[in-house]
């Protein structure tokens, strides 16, 4: 699985909401039209900072990942139009109107931005998916439902342009949000199947010299089982390369119990439910498609406060097990839950993890079994990226339980957990990989094996802090604004596993043949 970041790229938006905030428009990163600049509007402040596209660690962050994702686009990409080919209309920001959707005018995108946007783009190797207007030449027909045909005019000269300038789009998204219910507009899904296959025939025709062609992503929004079907019936046969969801399964960043929330074990694992349907709708309506995550960040509306800027949140592991292909996370910059403080452009916690999980965790995902295990102990497994052996990553959800496990078992790899309570109650419980993992090696030989592992943890215990300690060591940037190495501790590969409460543990063993892992 990709881990990716959502740079909302667009203009500037002027304008409040009664309440003095940007509705809708959290953590978006929108495009100013001076040059080498960006804004961003904070859902929970007025706060309006440019950043320069210059900036000397915004290239690392991304450079870092080696091959980021990122997806521009978000709430008012639907009410972008493109300075480009027959386009003659004027080329202004997106100003407050009433009526309009979200409350703002239309917006432009001039092709000076879109230049300086992809020399940074190439400049850090990022993988690009630009998601495209799709309500352009349509009309509401009544609240929140747009009808009529798409006017693919000046998609097709915007997409011509890109490809003249030899610039590397690695998917094409087609609308924010208008699946289902919509979220501030919705076009029924037989109009959007059919737009579905016009927008395919553009690609295919403009890149019809080029291989691999872009991708063709589509609905970019909540899912919703029956609507989703209705889509891939619609378009038909290798018209949609990609699924695309939204999720925000936290609830509104303003609920004073996100905390409680995050760290409750049942809660987390409501999503599944989202996973399995939207497996399932793939495999009966569109086999030929893959799924993504195009937008998470937890809880929406900038996410919380205090809580999505913190070491609280961490959510890769269960999407890789529903063979979720790329999890795009809301936002690399911007409102409560970037991965970048909006103000500083200083990793946040979950930057760490993020970038934790890229190097550590493989695209092999392995079946952990679990037995009369404490649900508050939340485990998964992959194939290790770019080495042999499997990584096991623990999380320990419990603000009071330490768990110690035990490697004892030479083909099957059974773990004994035991539990340390501040009570000092103990029970003992038993977690299996399935006997499809083998532990490959002799005893003598494993005896000189070491395991890496990443313990990760909040500065002083407090799991609010805006601080990620790994073993032990702050991360912080470097004296030169570089990303701190991240050194394993070294530990002999049959010594017992221990993960303290409230905390993130990655670890690489070396000597583990999964069948599946190369």
């Amino acid at each position: 699985m990709i881990t990716a970041g959502n740079l909302q790229l667009f203009l500037e938006a002027k304008g409040e909401d009664e309440d003095g905030t940007f509705r809708n428009l959290a953590g978006v990163m929108k495009m100013n039209m001076s040059p080498k600049k960006w804004k961003v509007a904070s859902y929970e402040t007025e706060l309006e900072l440019l950043l320069d596209l210059s900036h000397p660690f915004l290239a690392k962050a991304v450079q870092a990942f080696k091959l980021m994702r990122i997806r521009v686009g978000g709430s008012l990409q639907d009410q972008v139009l493109y300075n480009v080919g027959s386009y003659s209309g004027p080329c202004h920001a997106f100003t407050k109107i009433k009526g309009g959707l979200f409350g703002f005018s239309k917006g432009c995108l001039p092709m000076r931005r879109w230049d300086e946007l992809n020399h940074f783009f190439n400049k850090t190797r990022a993988l690009v998916t630009f998601g495209l207007n799709a309500l352009h030449g349509r009309h509401q027909i009544k609240r929140g439902v747009w009808g009529g045909d798409w006017n693919s005019s000046n998609t097709l000269d915007f997409i011509k342009y890109t490809v003249s300038k030899g610039y590397q789009i690695e998917s094409w998204e087609f609308g924010n949000e208008l699946s289902g219910k919509g979220i501030g507009a919705m076009v029924y899904a037989e109009q959007y199947g059919s737009d579905l296959i016009e927008l395919r025939g553009i690609i295919d025709n403009l890149y019809r010299k080029f291989q691999p062609k872009p991708l063709l992503v589509a609905p970019g929004g909540f899912f919703d089982k029956q609507r989703f079907s209705k889509l891939l019936q619609i378009s038909g046969s290798e018209i949609v390369d990609v699924m695309t969801h939204h999720m925000y399964n936290l609830g509104p960043g303003v609920d004073r119990n996100l905390v409680k929330k995050i760290l409750d074990p049942h809660f987390l694992s409501r999503p599944s439910v989202t996973f399995t349907g939207l497996q399932q709708t793939i495999n009966m309506d569109g086999p030929w498609a893959s799924a993504w995550i195009g937008e998470s960040g937890g809880a929406y509306n900038s996410g919380g406060l205090h809580v999505s800027d913190t070491f609280v949140t961490f959510k890769l592991g269960m999407a890789a097990k529903y063979h979720t292909k790329v999890y795009c996370r809301q936002t690399l910059i911007g409102g409560n839950y970037g991965l970048l403080n909006k103000t500083t452009l200083m990793p946040n916690p979950d930057y760490y993890c993020a970038l934790l999980w890229h190097r550590l965790m493989g695209t092999g995902v392995l079946a952990v079994d679990r037995v009369n295990i404490a649900p508050h102990l939340r485990t998964y497994a992959h194939c290790s990226k770019g080495k042999p052996g499997i990584t096991l990553l623990l999380i320990n959800l419990s603000n009071q339980t330490h768990f110690t496990l035990d490697v004892h078992n030479i083909l099957n790899m059974n773990l004994h957990t035991t539990q340390h309570k501040t009570l000092k109650k103990k029970t003992s419980v038993v977690h299996n990989l399935k006997t499809t993992v083998s532990w490959v090696g002799s005893k003598s030989t494993d005896e000189n094996l070491s395991r890496e592992e990443y313990h990760l943890t909040p500065r002083h215990g407090n799991i609010q802090s805006k601080t990620m300690v790994l073993n032990g060591v702050p991360l912080e940037l470097t004296k030169n604004g570089d990303l701190p190495s991240f050194r394993p501790a070294m530990v002999k590969v049959n010594s017992p596993i221990s993960i303290a409460p409230l905390s993130i543990k990655f670890l690489q063993f070396p000597n583990f043949y999964a069948p599946g892992c190369e």
